[in-house]
C-alpha cells in the first residue's frame, strides 16, 4: 500500500492537533499549569500542525512540495530545541536550576519578546518540576519524540510519497 502525500500531511495535522488537545486537558481536566517552556512547546506544534495542514489543503507538486518539506523540518526542529531543552532542564540535580521566575505574562508585559525567548530558554524552577509521566516519560520527552517522528514524516511525505 502506498501512502499519499495528502493523507500523510492530513495524519500529521490530526496528530499535532490531538497532541495539543491532550496538552488541553492535562491542563484543564488534570489541573497541570504548564511552565513557560511548555506553552513554547505548544506554540511550535501549533506552527507544525497549520503547515502540515497548509501542505495537505494545497497539495502541490515539485518545488511546492519541497517548500513544504523544509517548513515542516523548521518546525518540526524548533519543536525538538524547545523539547530537547526541557528535557535537558527536567533532567537536571534538585537544586542545580535558579529559582521560579516571573509568569510569562508579565515577563511579556515587562520585557521584548526577543529577551523573553532568552530567558524562558534559560529555564526556571517551575520547568524543572516533573508531575506527569507516561511510561517513564515525561511530557516534554513524549513532545520530542513526537515532533522527530512528525518531522521524519513530513519531510518523507513531501519528498518522497506519491502525490495522487
Amino acid at each position: 500500500m502506498t501512502l499519499h502525500r495528502r493523507t500523510l500531511n492530513f495524519a500529521g495535522a490530526l496528530v499535532c492537533v490531538g497532541l495539543l488537545g491532550f496538552a488541553l486537558y492535562a491542563q484543564f481536566r488534570l489541573g497541570l499549569e504548564p511552565c513557560p517552556l511548555c506553552i513554547f512547546q505548544r506554540i511550535t506544534m501549533l506552527a507544525l500542525a497549520v503547515v502540515f495542514l497548509a501542505a495537505a489543503l494545497h497539495h502541490p507538486r515539485g518545488r511546492g512540495a519541497r517548500v513544504y518539506a523544509g517548513l515542516i523540518a523548521l518546525a518540526a526542529l524548533a519543536t525538538v530545541g524547545v523539547a530537547g531543552r526541557h528535557v535537558y532542564i527536567q533532567s537536571q540535580p534538585p537544586g542545580t536550576v535558579p529559582a521560579c521566575g516571573a509568569p510569562l505574562k508579565v515577563l511579556l508585559d515587562m520585557f521584548p519578546v526577543s529577551e523573553v525567548i532568552a530567558k524562558v530558554l534559560r529555564g526556571g524552577g517551575e520547568c524543572a518540576l516533573i508531575n506527569w509521566t507516561f511510561l517513564g516519560v515525561t511530557m516534554p520527552g513524549w513532545v520530542l519524540i513526537w515532533a522527530v517522528f512528525l518531522g521524519a514524516v513530513g519531510v518523507y511525505a513531501n519528498l518522497r510519497a506519491r502525490a495522487p
